[in-house]
């Protein structure tokens, strides 16, 4: 269920693996999208067990509508209908921040001192369109001034084949992200650019390592086709 976690008084911090819940294959088992085909009510209980599993309400586990975009939704509390966003933004404790991701990059970003987390969903598109650098200046407008930031398992530059006009595309935004993959072809390293977007905007960076399609224990868009969505979730805990 958990592939990595960090608690601390102020924080839980966690990206998941496709394990310990209850859908069938082809999105066995801990799938967590509500929009891949899946039965409802087993992502109903997968999210229940990550909402337990994180120390929150189920009603306070918030998700996106994802559109690989760059808008950013600042939530006080989980709204009726899921925000059109790829990033979510909070300064309310025990509100837990939820991105959905099955190749592309998770980002968990925090100001425990000030109160302010965030979470971005950044694939190819919203790397370029410049959703991790809008996460940060939206928390910085919520009063965010020592953030850092989080990276999650994506599909690595190796496994990312892409034309080559596309890798330029990506590369003019965020030069880090130039890849070829193992057979000397052209590809796109989405976190190498989100990692080099964040160190542009002076964010200290840990960056949890695995390649989802390489790694069975990750669901993986790119070697499924269909198949599930993992998670990365933040929480601020009250004092």
């Amino acid at each position: 269920m958990i592939r990595w976690r960090e608690d601390d008084a102020a924080l839980t911090m966690v990206f998941t693996d496709r394990r310990g819940g209850v859908s069938r294959a082809p999105w066995d088992s801990f799938n967590l999208g509500g929009h891949v085909e899946d039965d409802p009510a087993a992502v109903a209980e997968n999210r229940a067990r990550l909402a337990e599993a994180v120390g929150v309400a189920g009603d306070r586990l918030v998700g996106l509508d994802q559109v690989h975009g760059a808008e950013v939704a600042h939530v006080r509390e989980k709204p009726a209908v899921a925000p059109t966003a790829d990033a979510l933004v909070t300064d309310v404790a025990d509100l837990a921040l939820m991105v959905l991701v099955a190749d592309c990059t998770p980002v968990l970003l925090a100001d425990a001192e000030a109160g302010v987390v965030g979470a971005a969903h950044a694939g190819r598109p919203g790397m370029v369109a410049g959703v991790v650098p809008a996460t940060v200046e939206a928390m910085r407008e919520l009063g965010a001034r020592r953030i850092h930031a989080v990276v999650g398992p994506s599909v690595c530059g190796r496994c990312y084949e892409v034309p080559a006009q596309m890798r330029d595309v990506a590369a003019e935004r965020s030069p880090a992200s130039r890849a070829v993959t193992w057979a000397g072809t052209p590809a796109i390293d989405v976190a190498a650019g989100v990692v080099e977007q964040l160190a542009d905007l002076d964010v200290p960076v840990r960056w949890v390592p695995g390649c989802t399609r390489e790694d069975d224990d990750l669901f993986s868009y790119r070697r499924d086709g269909r198949t599930g969505r993992t998670a990365g979730v933040i929480v601020r805990r009250s004092a």
